[in-house]
Protein backbone atom coordinates (compact mmCIF):
# COMPACT_ATOMS: atom_id res chain seq x y z
CA UNK A 1 0.00 0.00 0.00
CA UNK A 2 1.23 3.43 -0.90
CA UNK A 3 1.57 5.89 1.94
CA UNK A 4 2.98 9.34 2.50
CA UNK A 5 6.15 7.78 3.89
CA UNK A 6 6.64 5.33 1.04
CA UNK A 7 10.06 5.39 -0.59
CA UNK A 8 8.30 5.18 -3.97
CA UNK A 9 7.12 8.77 -3.62
CA UNK A 10 9.43 11.61 -4.49
CA UNK A 11 9.80 14.50 -2.05
CA UNK A 12 7.72 16.63 -4.44
CA UNK A 13 4.90 14.09 -4.52
CA UNK A 14 4.95 13.77 -0.71
CA UNK A 15 4.66 17.55 -0.37
CA UNK A 16 1.82 17.55 -2.90
CA UNK A 17 -0.02 14.80 -1.01
CA UNK A 18 0.39 16.59 2.34
CA UNK A 19 -0.79 19.89 0.86
CA UNK A 20 -3.75 18.22 -0.85
CA UNK A 21 -4.86 16.56 2.39
CA UNK A 22 -4.49 19.84 4.29
CA UNK A 23 -6.29 22.05 1.78
CA UNK A 24 -9.04 19.59 0.91
CA UNK A 25 -9.46 18.69 4.57
CA UNK A 26 -10.12 22.35 5.35
CA UNK A 27 -12.49 22.55 2.42
CA UNK A 28 -14.43 19.49 3.58
CA UNK A 29 -14.70 20.83 7.14
CA UNK A 30 -16.02 24.16 5.84
CA UNK A 31 -18.50 22.49 3.48
CA UNK A 32 -19.75 20.16 6.22
CA UNK A 33 -20.33 23.24 8.39
CA UNK A 34 -22.17 24.99 5.52
CA UNK A 35 -24.31 21.93 4.80
CA UNK A 36 -24.94 21.54 8.52
CA UNK A 37 -26.37 25.04 8.67
CA UNK A 38 -23.64 26.69 10.74
CA UNK A 39 -23.60 29.69 8.38
CA UNK A 40 -27.32 29.90 7.58
CA UNK A 41 -27.64 33.20 9.46
CA UNK A 42 -25.13 34.98 7.17
CA UNK A 43 -26.19 33.60 3.81
CA UNK A 44 -27.64 36.25 1.53
CA UNK A 45 -25.93 39.05 3.46
CA UNK A 46 -22.78 40.95 2.42
CA UNK A 47 -20.75 39.14 5.08
CA UNK A 48 -21.45 35.92 3.17
CA UNK A 49 -18.76 37.04 0.73
CA UNK A 50 -16.27 36.12 3.43
CA UNK A 51 -17.77 32.64 3.46
CA UNK A 52 -17.54 32.47 -0.34
CA UNK A 53 -13.89 33.54 -0.24
CA UNK A 54 -13.18 31.06 2.56
CA UNK A 55 -14.66 28.28 0.41
CA UNK A 56 -12.64 29.38 -2.62
CA UNK A 57 -9.34 29.71 -0.76
CA UNK A 58 -8.63 25.96 -0.40
CA UNK A 59 -9.39 25.52 -4.10
CA UNK A 60 -6.89 28.22 -5.02
CA UNK A 61 -4.39 26.65 -2.62
CA UNK A 62 -4.95 23.24 -4.23
CA UNK A 63 -4.16 24.70 -7.65
CA UNK A 64 -1.03 26.26 -6.14
CA UNK A 65 -0.10 22.85 -4.69
CA UNK A 66 -0.46 21.25 -8.13
CA UNK A 67 1.60 23.98 -9.79
CA UNK A 68 4.25 23.65 -7.04
CA UNK A 69 4.33 19.89 -7.63
CA UNK A 70 4.89 20.53 -11.31
CA UNK A 71 7.66 23.04 -10.57
CA UNK A 72 9.43 20.67 -8.16
CA UNK A 73 9.19 17.58 -10.39
CA UNK A 74 11.64 16.47 -13.07
CA UNK A 75 11.20 17.80 -16.58
CA UNK A 76 9.33 14.72 -17.87
CA UNK A 77 6.71 14.76 -15.09
CA UNK A 78 6.51 18.55 -15.39
CA UNK A 79 5.81 18.32 -19.12
CA UNK A 80 3.18 15.58 -18.70
CA UNK A 81 1.43 17.41 -15.86
CA UNK A 82 1.48 20.71 -17.72
CA UNK A 83 -0.07 19.06 -20.76
CA UNK A 84 -2.74 17.39 -18.60
CA UNK A 85 -3.45 20.69 -16.84
CA UNK A 86 -3.83 22.58 -20.11
CA UNK A 87 -6.02 19.92 -21.74
CA UNK A 88 -8.22 19.57 -18.63
CA UNK A 89 -8.58 23.35 -18.39
CA UNK A 90 -9.59 23.56 -22.03
CA UNK A 91 -12.09 20.72 -21.74
CA UNK A 92 -13.62 22.19 -18.57
CA UNK A 93 -13.92 25.66 -20.09
CA UNK A 94 -15.40 24.31 -23.34
CA UNK A 95 -17.97 22.13 -21.56
CA UNK A 96 -18.91 24.88 -19.11
CA UNK A 97 -19.20 27.48 -21.88
CA UNK A 98 -21.38 25.09 -23.90
CA UNK A 99 -23.62 24.61 -20.88
CA UNK A 100 -23.78 28.38 -20.33
CA UNK A 101 -24.84 28.91 -23.92
CA UNK A 102 -27.38 26.14 -23.42
CA UNK A 103 -28.78 28.09 -20.48
CA UNK A 104 -29.03 31.26 -22.57
CA UNK A 105 -30.26 29.78 -25.84
CA UNK A 106 -31.96 26.49 -25.04
CA UNK A 107 -33.35 26.98 -21.56
CA UNK A 108 -31.01 24.49 -19.88
CA UNK A 109 -31.25 24.55 -16.08
CA UNK A 110 -28.81 26.87 -14.34
CA UNK A 111 -25.70 25.32 -12.84
CA UNK A 112 -23.61 27.14 -10.21
CA UNK A 113 -20.22 28.41 -11.36
CA UNK A 114 -18.29 26.47 -8.72
CA UNK A 115 -19.06 23.29 -10.65
CA UNK A 116 -16.20 24.13 -13.01
CA UNK A 117 -13.79 22.89 -10.30
CA UNK A 118 -15.09 19.29 -10.14
CA UNK A 119 -15.50 19.45 -13.91
CA UNK A 120 -11.82 20.41 -14.26
CA UNK A 121 -10.69 17.56 -12.00
CA UNK A 122 -12.97 15.10 -13.82
CA UNK A 123 -11.44 16.25 -17.11
CA UNK A 124 -7.96 15.99 -15.57
CA UNK A 125 -8.62 12.41 -14.52
CA UNK A 126 -10.36 11.44 -17.76
CA UNK A 127 -7.63 12.82 -20.01
CA UNK A 128 -4.65 11.66 -17.93
CA UNK A 129 -4.56 8.08 -19.31
CA UNK A 130 -4.35 9.45 -22.85
CA UNK A 131 -1.56 11.95 -22.18
CA UNK A 132 1.46 9.72 -21.72
CA UNK A 133 4.17 11.62 -23.53
CA UNK A 134 5.53 15.12 -23.48
CA UNK A 135 5.22 15.49 -27.26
Amino acid sequence: MLSLTSSVLTPASRRYARRTFAFMGGYVVLMVAVIGGVFDAVQGKPVAWLLALAAAAPIACQIWALLSFMRDSDEFVRAIMAKQFIVASGVAMAVFAAWGFGENFAGAPHLPGWLIIPLFWAAFGATAPFIRSSN
